[in-house]
């Protein structure tokens, strides 16, 4: 099954200071592919792919890559650190860069929407994701915006929350994701541009 688009032109490569990050969020490794828990990375999988960048640098504990999205410099990142330690990765970059909590753009798995829901948001507690904690912890603050893919809760309430999360896709629910995902990349250049609440309006549902 193709889960990208067809191939838009490159994009230049970066030649300027990032005034952005947009971090996908996952774990490493390819057991953990096509994972709930790596919604994350396959967004930003599409994504790279729409402005034909890679994140094939190894840099702050994470793949790198630039790109010049609506004439932002954004660095795109996928943390190598393990969710759990994601802000460590996100935070040396930010740190690097001089980055604010409010230009750090984080996508995400969310067990508590159902199946292709994008939530939008221009900040907010962890909601008990692991990965966001450790953001929102190194970076002192949770005033990021963030893209919050659903994923869908347990079929059984009393099943192993970790098997959920860590379980794949199945090719139909993949697809939905697909085009939850291919939403959430429409919905990032106006999120550079400041329009998060027309972002919201436009694209969560």
């Amino acid at each position: 099954m193709a889960f990208f688009r067809k191939k838009t032109a490159p994009s230049p490569s970066l030649t300027r200071k990032p005034e952005f990050i947009i971090a996908g969020l996952g774990n490493p490794g390819r057991e953990y592919e096509y994972s709930r828990h790596n919604a994350g990375f396959l967004c930003l999988d599409i994504l790279c792919n729409r402005y034909g960048v890679k994140t094939d640098k190894v840099k702050y504990r994470a793949l790198v890559g630039g790109a010049e999205i609506e004439g932002k410099a954004c660095l795109l990142m996928r943390p190598q650190t393990f969710m759990n330690n994601s802000g460590e990765a996100i935070k040396a970059a930010a740190d690097f860069y001089k980055i604010p909590p409010e230009r750090i753009i984080v996508i995400y798995d969310d067990i508590s929407l159902s199946l292709g829901t994008l939530r939008i948001r221009r900040k907010g507690s962890a909601g008990g994701h692991n990965g966001i904690k450790s953001i929102i912890w190194q970076l002192g603050s949770d005033e990021f915006p963030r893209l919050k893919l659903g994923v869908g809760e347990r079929s059984d309430p009393d099943s192993d929350l970790k098997d959920h999360v860590l379980g794949k896709f199945s090719k139909p629910d993949l697809e939905t994701m697909r085009k939850t995902m291919e939403r959430a990349v429409d919905a990032i250049p106006d999120i550079l541009n400041g329009d998060i609440d027309g972002a919201m309006s436009r694209y969560n549902g």
